[in-house]
């Protein structure tokens, strides 16, 4: 880790972002956080190697920002498993997954917080395809197929949110550390932790989010290469189901 500054107040929230050479957006991205979620937190910033254009951005800042840290994936390259070491170092009771490119609505994250703190959800997602939700930009065939995705999964499996494949959300954390991630690549992993954690009868919540597609830098989503993965957990979702309904529902605060 590369911050030696100490937290004054406990964080109630650990956000993870991964990156991948975000440095034309990082700083706008931790500007965003600071000024919308007026939360004690840490941020986690999780990269795979020395050369990402992102670290000289972020370290410059670490200074002048309590809480804000460099991580180092020993995991193997990608953003899952960037996303995992920063699941390895998160300690505060809610766990944050969101990105660097300013796609993802931040201002939410207080009540996503609020949410499972104080009524007690385990999973609340950023919902593009509630009433109230959005998504702005991106490639059409990649917006169609995570929207039918999500409202055909919220009808016929019972998934108490309409947008399961969006890697934007909060968790309780000791609920995230005890699911085991089985996707090798890519944000499967979310419709995964979704199907897995309404199996087992977690309790989800959903509220309206903006997504914007980046405006700098370079996606690294591969459609072709991960649908199968989707696919896989798409099937997951349908079959299992939890023992028994307790308190699902969806916020629309």
């Amino acid at each position: 880790m590369d911050s030696d500054s100490e937290l004054a107040v406990e964080p109630v929230v650990d956000l993870i972002i991964p990156v991948y050479n975000e440095g034309a957006n990082i700083a706008r991205a931790l500007d965003e956080i600071e000024a919308k979620v007026p939360l004690p937190k840490r941020i986690i910033v999780v990269y795979d190697f020395d050369e990402d254009d992102t670290l000289p951005v972020v370290r410059e800042l670490i200074p002048s920002r309590p809480g804000l840290e460099l991580v180092r994936n020993t995991r193997g390259r990608g953003v899952l498993n960037a996303i995992r070491t920063g699941i390895a170092a998160a300690r505060a009771e809610v766990v944050v997954i969101t990105m660097a490119d300013l796609s993802d609505d931040v201002a939410i994250i207080p009540r996503m917080v609020e949410l499972i703190r104080d009524e007690e959800y385990d999973i609340v997602v950023g919902s593009r395809y509630m009433k109230g939700g959005r998504q702005v930009g991106g490639p059409r065939l990649k917006k169609f197929l995570s929207r039918a995705a999500g409202l055909s999964l919220h009808w016929l499996a019972g998934l108490p949110t309409h947008d399961a494949t969006n890697a934007f959300r909060a968790y309780r954390r000791e609920v995230l550390q005890g699911l085991t991630i089985e996707s090798d690549g890519g944000f499967a992993y979310s419709l995964e932790l979704t199907a897995k954690a309404h199996a087992a009868g977690r309790r989800i919540a959903e509220i309206p989010s903006t997504w914007h597609d980046r405006s700098a830098g370079t996606s690294r989503f591969r459609l072709r290469a991960w649908l199968p993965h989707y696919l896989k957990w798409y099937g997951y979702a349908l079959t299992h189901r939890p023992p028994a309904r307790r308190g699902e529902g969806r916020d629309r605060g």
